[in-house]
């Protein structure tokens, strides 16, 4: 018993004790203890200066935390497909904390390669009957106890009919 004392009444055993205590508190472990997940939704696109052959979008994503405890993040990754196949992908180490019952937007840059977007130009010309091109967006926000929060967000996007102007 004297062992589980000295254990237990040492600096070493609260630090840790403290820290773990913390690391649950401030990084939102809903999904540890059956909470909802994140919904991320894409709430913008513009376009940003490319490289090369290279096309790049600044994404915004609206993430929203419909759980009783707060995440905190630090870094995105995303990647999207078009037609199940892989279009782009983008990183940021933005960081921050998606409120309890809040939401917050997260800019994260995407770069198309040159070859990705000639490919997704021929599948969209045989998309062109049905007007819907399939898209699938995951990623994860990296950080806390969990070590990140994966989401998905997927649906169809549709092309504009044949003679219609684009907005």
């Amino acid at each position: 018993m004297p062992f589980f004392r000295a254990l237990l009444s040492g600096r070493s055993t609260r630090l840790a004790a403290i820290i773990a205590f913390a690391a649950l508190t401030l990084n939102g472990c809903a999904g540890l203890f059956g909470g909802d997940p994140l919904r991320v939704n894409v709430a913008g696109i513009e376009p940003i200066d490319s490289q090369g052959l290279e096309m790049r979008f600044n994404v915004k994503l609206r993430v929203q935390n419909p759980n009783e405890s707060a995440v905190t993040y630090n870094g995105v990754s995303l990647d999207l497909e078009l037609n199940g196949k892989p279009f782009a992908s983008g990183v940021t180490d933005q960081s921050g904390t998606v409120p309890r019952f809040g939401e917050t937007v997260v800019d994260v840059p995407l770069t198309v390669p040159a070859f990705a977007a000639v490919r997704q130009a021929f599948a969209f010309a045989g998309a062109a009957q049905s007007g819907q091109i399939p898209y699938v967006l995951r990623g994860r926000l990296a950080g806390g106890f969990t070590g990140g929060t994966r989401f998905v967000d997927q649906g169809t996007l549709s092309l504009p009919a044949p003679g219609m102007a684009l907005p």
